[in-house]
């Protein structure tokens, strides 16, 4: 589902552009309050120390800024950021060779940490807690284990699923933060900020109107202010105002809330053929067409953060305020005990 317009998730052409837009100090950095002011604190206790940062994980869900924080944080403490992804590091030996190039105070940031595998984890263990790597040479009996010192360097972790994180990886780091979704008006002042640096003319009112439909996410934000640019420039006369953003969004089917087609298939699923709830996920999913996991993953959180779903012991319920926002009547019934 990462052709979606507005899927969290980045897409293979987006990164170079992501790499462009990310800034490298705080004053670039908008949101995460809390998240901002503990790492400060962290960056600051480990410069006056002249220590390598503590290791740190961020959990969230995609698109929130978890690799941009990575950057930031190796620029404030001017060290190397070394960027890999769990699914990349197939075998411990390939950690091995990650692990032995760092210097002192490198940083080692690893997007979707959870899905290491177990004889990875294994070796990451050791190199986190004590610095060092366990290398085991020869075979049988003649086997012998030989440990390698590494310098002290600080691992960052990124996952959407913390869940799925092993305990005694957890366990390790140091700090651990949640990135929430942003504000309308944080996300307003990242589309201002891309657009400053993309040269794209844009009007405080028409930033605000991508903002609100960016589903509280900054890379489906960047992402619609590239295609409103595009809009304004074939359809408008090159500047995005509110009305060409409305216009522009609403072409792609993003409507004011950011829902796109497949939240409002899920939605008129729920209330046209099942009478708004309860209906089990598979069930949803065998009436639209789609797997039970896209929906689960994909759709449901930003329904539930809505409001526009809720999850009871017997199945999924449409909402009162699902009915209102598809303009529909919601009928009289009593109400379901949440398993939230």
């Amino acid at each position: 589902m990462n052709d979606r317009t507005i899927s969290p998730n980045a897409q293979t052409e987006e990164k170079q552009l992501e790499t462009s837009l990310r800034p490298l100090d705080w004053d670039g950095y908008f949101g995460q309050e809390t998240v901002k002011d503990n790492v400060k604190i962290l960056i600051e206790a480990a410069k006056l120390r002249g220590e390598a940062l503590d290791h740190v994980l961020f959990y969230g869900p995609p698109g929130l800024g978890k690799t941009t924080l990575a950057s930031i944080i190796a620029h404030q403490m001017g060290v190397n950021l070394k960027i890999t992804s769990g699914p990349a590091i197939e075998r411990a030996g390939d950690l091995a060779a990650i692990l032995t190039n760092l210097r002192k105070g490198d940083l080692l940031f690893i997007d979707e940490i959870h899905r290491l595998g177990r004889a990875v984890e294994e070796v990451l263990y050791p190199a986190m807690e004590d610095y060092a790597l366990d290398i085991v040479i020869g075979k049988g009996p003649s086997a012998r284990n030989i440990r390698l010192k590494l310098p002290h360097f600080t691992a960052l972790g990124a996952t959407t699923r913390l869940d799925l994180l092993a305990s005694p990886l957890r366990d390790r780091f140091g700090a651990i933060f949640r990135l929430e979704f942003y504000k309308p008006e944080e996300l307003e002042q990242i589309v201002r900020r891309s657009a400053t640096i993309l040269n794209v003319p844009i009007e405080p009112e028409g930033a605000l109107e991508i903002a609100r439909r960016s589903r509280g996410t900054a890379r489906i934000a960047n992402r619609l202010l590239k295609r409103a640019r595009d809009y304004a420039e074939v359809r408008a006369d090159g500047v995005i105002t509110r009305q060409v953003a409305h216009e522009a969004l609403s072409l792609m089917n993003v409507d004011p809330l950011g829902l796109d087609d497949l939240d409002r298939k899920v939605l008129h699923s729920i209330i046209g053929k099942f009478g708004g709830g309860p209906v089990g996920l598979e069930t949803i999913a065998a009436s639209i067409g789609e797997e039970g996991s896209t929906i689960m993953d994909v759709v449901e959180p930003y329904l539930l953060q809505l409001g526009f779903l809720d999850r009871t012991p017997r199945g999924r319920v449409a909402t009162a305020h699902a009915y209102n926002h598809l303009g529909l009547v919601a009928p009289n019934r009593p109400e379901q005990p949440s398993l939230f």
